[in-house]
């Protein structure tokens, strides 16, 4: 059974060894995230490398989605490199201190004196240190420790409710934004987006550097749910980056705004990655636990695109086993599709005929018994289109362009097929379209197939034709 959902995994010291990424990519991995967090611009372009390599030696194709690291929204370092906090002690963030002691320590992110006052509720460590502002006064915020414990090196700081003022782009990622454009990133990720304009910005920047990358919003600020629509509309696809989303909004609220996001940004004809500790025992464990596995099996049946690992695969000691077991929940879970066989945007007015074909032929494929569809694409749109609409039906990207090819890798339900062609005759494209299938083992003589095609032949955003066609019912060869 083909695995519709796709997996994102994130490559670190645990991935870096070439045998352990031809082994991801054997395994079934879709999408590679280098996290621009760590490492240099030479490696990270080594990496691209050597997944793209792999990929083609295996015959697949996979994807990069280049994530950069945001706003350093951090304390400094301590001179003994942690220390103990307990309830009710006093503790000072201090953004001139150097050396971090038992009273006060540093901050890199120097603004944060600017955006609290009394009353604010800090969380550092993903919320295990709560501290309330008594005062802040000039460099020195003021504060009563809530919820102690230990406390150690560049643990990040959030704001319970949001409200800090760091720019979702930083000098390091502009010139991380140059980087992703010379390894021709398929996708980039942009940390704390706090609005479109800031989708906007990094789009440009990457345009303007030569990159042709789809762009992903992480959701992880409390003022990006708000803004929740413009950051959909100015943006490919978004990310449920359920860690800094968690500790800003309260966990309790993190389900339900998962099921929310999915189902926007499908509505939306755009994507969607969940992650965050999906399968996060597999670090140290073979076999994820049962609470994992319900986790991602939810986030499959909600209709993701893609389920994430991080730190599984990036410092786990089981990054291909991670692989593995995320392929076997999703492939379960997804046989409890069922395809939409009601009114699902029955009520639209399509603007476009390429978006009006892509609807009807997902609709025919579910009202009948169809084996797969074929869509000779130049850009992706149509199977993008095609993967927003629940099926049990594969769609096959049939494309002469690797770019779009390593971009719909993270599309659901949708594969790519290296398809070149020197004909320019639409109906012997699609005897070629056909015959491709049933090389791949995909079809058989008597199946049904349904084609779409848009001329002028090699146009993008040209798709105007449908055809419904039984395998093996031609002369062809």
């Amino acid at each position: 059974m083909l695995r519709r959902t796709k997996i994102v995994a994130t490559l670190g010291p645990a991935s870096a060894d070439p045998k352990v990424i031809d082994s991801m990519v054997e395994t079934g991995v879709d999408v590679v995230r280098l996290n621009f967090s760590h490492g240099t611009p030479e490696e990270h372009i080594q990496r691209a490398d050597t997944v793209r390599s792999a990929a083609r030696a295996r015959g697949r194709t996979v994807g990069v989605l280049v994530d950069l690291q945001g706003p350093k929204i951090r304390i400094g370092k301590f001179r003994e490199g942690k220390i103990h906090l307990n309830n009710g002690d006093p503790f000072i963030l201090d953004s001139r201190c150097g050396q971090g002691t038992q009273e006060r320590v540093g901050l890199d992110y120097k603004g944060l004196p600017g955006d609290v006052g009394r009353g604010a509720t800090l969380l550092l460590d993903d919320g295990r240190i709560v501290l309330w502002v008594e005062k802040v006064e000039g460099e020195e915020i003021f504060c009563k420790v809530v919820q102690g414990g230990v406390l150690s090196d560049n643990k990040g700081i959030n704001r319970q409710g949001g409200g800090l003022s760091a720019a979702a782009l930083t000098e390091k990622d502009i010139e991380d934004i140059a980087t992703a454009a010379q390894l021709k990133a398929d996708y980039l990720a942009v940390s704390f987006p706090r609005s479109g304009a800031d989708m906007r910005q990094a789009r440009e920047l990457l345009r303007a550097a030569g990159g042709k990358g789809m762009l992903v919003a992480k959701i992880e600020r409390a003022e990006a749910v708000d803004a929740l629509e413009e950051i959909l509309e100015a943006s490919d696809a978004i990310m449920v980056a359920r860690g800094d989303l968690g500790v800003e909004v309260g966990d309790a609220a993190v389900p339900a705004l998962q099921k929310r996001m999915i189902r926007m940004a499908r509505e939306r004809n755009k994507l969607v990655i969940t992650a965050t500790q999906m399968m996060e025992s597999m670090i140290y464990n073979p076999i994820p636990t049962r609470a994992e596995v319900s986790d991602v099996a939810n986030a499959v049946i909600d209709g993701t695109d893609a389920v994430m690992l991080s730190a599984e695969t990036a410092a786990g000691a089981y990054p291909v086993e991670s692989i593995a077991a995320m392929h076997r929940v999703c492939v379960e879970a997804e046989k409890e599709d069922e395809p939409l066989l009601g009114q699902y945007r029955m009520g639209k007015v399509f603007s476009r005929v390429d978006e009006s074909i892509a609807m009807a032929a997902i609709f025919t494929a579910n009202h009948l018994n169809v084996r797969a569809i074929a869509a000779l694409t130049e850009s992706g749109s149509t199977c993008l289109w095609m993967s927003r609409m629940q099926s049990g039906v594969p769609i096959y990207a049939l494309t002469p362009e690797v770019e779009t090819r390593r971009k719909v890798t993270l599309f659901r339900g949708v594969y790519p097929v290296n398809f070149k062609t020197a004909s320019t005759d639409r109906e012997q494209l699609l005897i070629e379209a056909e015959n491709e299938l049933r090389r791949r083992g995909a079809v058989r003589d008597g199946d049904l197939i349904v084609l779409t095609i848009g001329e002028p032949i090699g146009q993008s955003g040209g798709t105007n034709t449908l055809k419904i066609v039984r395998v093996g019912a031609h002369a062809g060869p």
